[in-house]
Order: structure tokens, then C-alpha cells, then sequence
């Protein structure tokens, strides 16, 4: 997984669905943060979840689990968690000039719970690191991931792109990706910079531990696989064009073939994430 709300939508939809213990949701978000924490945005996100309000005191990671249990409602045999990753210039789905549509857009992902006959609500993940107490020490290395929840005034479609096609597009990325790096790694005449194909295997290793539950289906462990591929290939180009490659017409040409690639990945994500998500409810 690539963030925390994807982490926390397959695995506590899987928990919801009787496919994971309450366990294995946290056990999934302490690779986040070893600390995690719930507050309600707002009253009426508070009436949906039996936050405290208005009290805004933080709850522990336990609080979450039971608030995605009392947002969700009972079962109704299909998936009420879902994943947005808004992105600037694509806010579909987010309620227009909302706290909750610009913190979303802000950290580029949020939960959503959507029951039908519900209170919709968006839970935006934030990261937060504790001064050193003296203050003079740096920060902790241990970061609290605060969980936000906001009532939403409608239920954002469910616009995930099919799997299928998801993955044809992510073909067509992992060979642009590929070329664009292999011009990373041969531009840099007499620039001495580490071979790019390295950095994008350091960033791999990085996410390996963090895993979907085991009824996901292959197609779509594949597309994540895939998808986490081409981003680390553009994360490793967006870091070295300026420096791998001498000449501007050469710059531009790389930032052309890596620019289209984030929207490919972020499609080929939530239609891997849509298709787990959905996975969990079948038989």
C-alpha cells in the first residue's frame, strides 16, 4: 500500500466483511505510525461516528475501529469503505469549498464511508511529530497519524475505472516508464549520479511490507504491483531530471513522458483498490 487510507480502506473493509480481525487492521496501520489517533470535525461527524463533541479530545487507534464500525452501519453484503486520491485539477467526488474537500486535497487521499440511508463520512489522515520536550532535540521519529472525520453532505459517486482496462493502460506506463528511465540513466554525460534503476528498487523495498488482505485477487495485486513500479519510476525522474540530463530539449522530453504516468497510476490504484474492496463480500 502507498498510503495510510489505502491501507485502512481494504483492510477495514475486510474486517467489516468477517474477512480480518480487528488485529490486522491495526497491525496494518502501525506500519504508518505506531500511534494513531480519531477526532470528529464537527458535530454532526460526531453524531455519525460516537465521537465525543464537543469534546475534540484525540481517541487511540482502537476509537478508529470502532468509529468505521458505527459510521458503516450494519452489513448490506457490499463494500461501504472506499478511497479517494484527489489530485489538483481532479476533485471529483469531493463536496465543493468543504474543509473536508480541501484537507483531502491537501494530503491527496482520504476514506470515505458511504452507507445507504446514512450519514456520509471522510476520514483525511495527517501525520504529526511531537517537539522534542526541551527543545533541544529534534522531533520524534515516531509520528501520530490523526484521523479527521467529516459528515459529508452526499455520497460521492463510486467512479473507480475497471479493472481491466486499468491494467492495459498500466502496460502501455511500465514501458514509457521504463524508457523514460533508461534516459535518465544514459542523458547524464559527466554528471555523477547513482544508476536511477537502483533508487527506483530502494523505493520498492520500502513499501514491500505493507500487503492487502489474502482474499484480494491476483489481477488486481498485479496492478498495484505494476502501479507501484511506474511511481517509483517517476518519483526516482521527478528527483534527478534537472541533474541527469544536461540538455533543456532533453529535460523537456522527460518530464513529457513521466507527466501522464501519475494520472495512470492513480486510475490503475483505484480500480486495484475497487476490485479488493469488492472481493471481500463475495462467497
Amino acid at each position: 500500500m502507498w498510503c495510510p487510507s489505502a491501507s485502512l480502506a481494504l483492510w477495514g473493509n475486510a474486517w467489516l466483511a468477517g474477512r480480518a480481525a480487528p488485529d490486522d487492521v491495526l497491525d496494518a496501520l502501525s506500519l504508518w505510525a505506531p500511534r494513531h489517533s480519531v477526532t470528529a470535525y464537527e458535530s454532526a461527524a460526531a453524531e455519525a461516528t460516537g465521537l465525543p463533541w464537543p469534546d475534540v479530545d484525540d481517541a487511540g487507534a482502537m476509537s478508529l475501529l470502532q468509529t468505521l464500525r458505527i459510521a458503516a452501519g450494519p452489513r448490506i453484503g457490499e463494500p461501504v469503505l472506499g478511497l479517494t486520491l484527489p489530485v489538483p485539477g481532479d476533485a471529483r467526488g469531493l463536496p465543493a469549498g468543504s474543509a473536508f474537500a480541501a484537507d483531502a486535497m491537501a494530503v491527496g487521499e482520504a476514506l470515505l464511508i458511504t452507507p445507504p440511508g446514512r450519514t456520509p463520512i471522510g476520514l483525511v489522515p495527517e501525520f504529526e511529530y511531537d517537539d522534542d520536550a526541551d527543545g533541544d532535540g529534534p522531533e520524534t521519529l515516531d509520528p501520530l497519524l490523526v484521523w479527521t472525520a467529516y459528515s459529508l453532505p452526499g455520497a460521492p459517486p463510486r467512479e473507480a475505472p475497471g479493472l481491466g482496462a486499468a491494467e492495459l493502460e498500466l502496460r502501455a506506463a511500465v514501458r514509457t516508464a521504463a524508457q523514460a528511465l533508461t534516459t535518465l540513466r544514459d542523458g547524464g554525460a559527466g554528471v555523477d549520479i547513482e544508476d536511477p534503476r537502483a533508487l527506483v528498487e530502494q523505493l520498492l523495498e520500502a513499501g514491500g511490507d505493507h500487503t492487502a488482505p489474502d482474499h484480494a485477487p491476483a489481477r488486481a495485486l498485479r496492478v498495484l504491483e505494476s502501479a507501484a513500479q511506474v511511481d517509483a519510476i517517476v518519483t526516482v525522474g521527478a528527483g534527478l531530471t534537472p541533474i541527469a540530463i544536461t540538455s533543456s530539449s532533453g529535460i523537456t522530453m522527460a518530464d513529457e513522458a513521466m507527466r501522464p504516468l501519475s494520472a495512470v497510476v492513480r486510475a490503475a490504484r483505484l480500480a486495484a483498490v475497487d476490485a479488493i474492496l469488492q472481493s471481500a463480500w463475495r462467497d
